[in-house]
């Protein structure tokens, strides 16, 4: 059975965030690093791996652990992290993955003869006198390896580069050989760090991490993370070693500067750092990318937008939705679960996430019990945006709602129109069906779903008939 495409794409108790996207065989597969739901710092899982048919991209299925963090000689104990991996094909046919642990500076390669492996640990790349990379005196540290495979070479993008931090330069490209770890081309930099920007085409969108890559005909395309965390930022170049020039930004985790619902400068969700890449699926192209739940930084979870090039090559900034992978707007039927708000926010704007001051999606249980995300510490003016349905003769919803609130939820389909419904709710400590009328326009909608009154509530799913 063809399942609806959503965000985020995988269930609601997985958090893989930073994804690589690629298609083998027929199907998608998402490398990423690996969150815990209520974790304490980023990436403390295994690698694992998810796949999708690219005729259906809501039926994602799991591959299991790929790669475990004990696997590198540098980390037998486990107290490393996993960080951002990225994976390419080599001359031989092979899968190679490439990663960095968390307190060291050098980039690890594994290896499997699967797209989902397992793989197995390879080496380090290095130069040819075996000094590793990023311990060479005048090297930087290396940071979320990008890679791209084009014959018999292979080129690794990698940096870090944090505000106020002089002796980080910016991304930087590094070709290796046919065995995949031995340096040919020593690093240079192609993206500069907030640092180094100023008086360039980057100032202001500077490179910050998170470097991927990708062709597209004769572009390539230098996708990272700028300085502001929120967004992912794009750069073209003709050559994969550069001149890069700065393209604009192709998605924002709150979406600032996407002015079609909402004045530009108005975040409507609660970001914070941002990594993943684009991919052409069946002709249609999107970005992948990540969210934060539960009100921290360290449980983010993978969402995907189509994107759209201009004739010139250009990328048209992606708006966050409900319905990304989807192809089309959802059904205006059915029940729908709340942790699919791509809006969330109060009347105090925030384009970061700010703990127990805002709404959050997070989950009942501990990590990786399957129980459903929902919205949680909903308190007055909290608004939850889900977009977009095809709605035809919609004329009744159904909240379910729990939580210690008696006030009232209006449910509007713009954030500045007037309430087509408002539904009293009561105090419960168990969910509660609450129903009202909803006179809603036949046609594409988005819904907003905003609490008044006082208390805090929770919000697990709405029904529209």
């Amino acid at each position: 059975m063809k399942k609806k495409g959503l965000n985020p794409y995988l269930p609601s108790w997985e958090y893989i965030p930073d994804a690589e996207p690629y298609v083998f065989g027929g199907r998608v597969y998402i490398y990423g690093s690996h969150d815990y739901y209520n974790g304490h710092v980023f990436c403390l899982g295994d690698y694992v791996c998810w796949s999708a048919p690219v005729g259906a991209l809501g039926n994602w299925r799991y591959e299991g652990v790929i790669y475990p963090k004990t696997e590198d000689p540098l980390n037998r104990d486990g107290k490393m992290c996993l960080y951002a991996p990225d994976v390419t094909v080599g001359p031989d046919g092979r899968f190679y993955l490439y990663y960095v642990l968390d307190h060291v500076s050098v980039v690890s390669v594994a290896v499997s003869d699967t797209p989902a492996g397992k793989y197995h640990f390879l080496g380090y790349v290095h130069y040819p006198d075996g000094t590793r990379l990023g311990e060479r005196p005048g090297d930087e540290p290396q940071f979320d390896p990008g890679v791209l495979t084009e014959g018999d070479r292979t080129y690794l993008y990698t940096g870090f580069c944090g505000r106020g931090d002089t002796s980080r330069t910016g991304a930087m490209v590094t070709v290796l050989g046919p065995d995949m770890l031995t340096i040919e081309e020593a690093p240079v930099f192609i993206v500069p760090g907030c640092e180094h920007s100023a008086g360039t085409e980057f100032e202001n969108h500077a490179f910050f991490e998170a470097p991927s890559i990708r062709r597209r005909g004769d572009t390539y395309y230098f996708i990272y993370s700028s300085e502001v965390m929120h967004e992912l930022c794009y750069a073209t170049s003709d050559s994969p070693k550069g001149k890069f020039r700065y393209g604009g930004v192709i998605v924002s985790n709150c979406d600032l500067h996407i002015d079609s619902y909402k004045p530009a400068d108005l975040p409507s969700a609660y970001g914070a750092n941002n990594h993943g890449s684009i991919v052409e699926i069946n002709g249609k192209w999107y970005i992948f990318y990540h969210r934060h739940t539960n009100g921290t930084w360290y449980s983010r979870q993978g969402c995907a937008e189509e994107i759209h090039f201009e004739q010139d090559g250009s990328i048209r900034q992606a708006e966050m939705t409900s319905c990304g992978l989807n192809g089309s707007p959802l059904p205006g039927t059915g029940e729908y679960p709340a942790y699919l708000a791509c809006n969330l926010f109060t009347k105090e704007p925030s384009m970061y996430v700010g703990g127990d001051r805002f709404p959050k999606i997070m989950q009942d249980g501990r990590d990786g019990d399957k129980k459903a995300g929902y919205i949680a510490n909903i308190t007055d003016s909290a608004t939850a945006g889900f977009k977009y349905f095809d709605c035809k003769g919609v004329r009744e919803i159904t909240l379910s709602v729990r939580g210690y609130a008696n006030g009232t939820f209006e449910v509007k389909n713009r954030m500045d129109g007037e309430a087509l419904a408002c539904i009293p709710v009561q105090y419960s400590n168990v969910w509660e069906d609450y129903t009202a009328r909803l006179p809603l326009p036949d046609g594409i909608q988005a819904l907003y779903i905003t609490y008044r009154g006082p208390g805090n509530a929770s919000l697990r799913s709405f029904t529209l008939r």
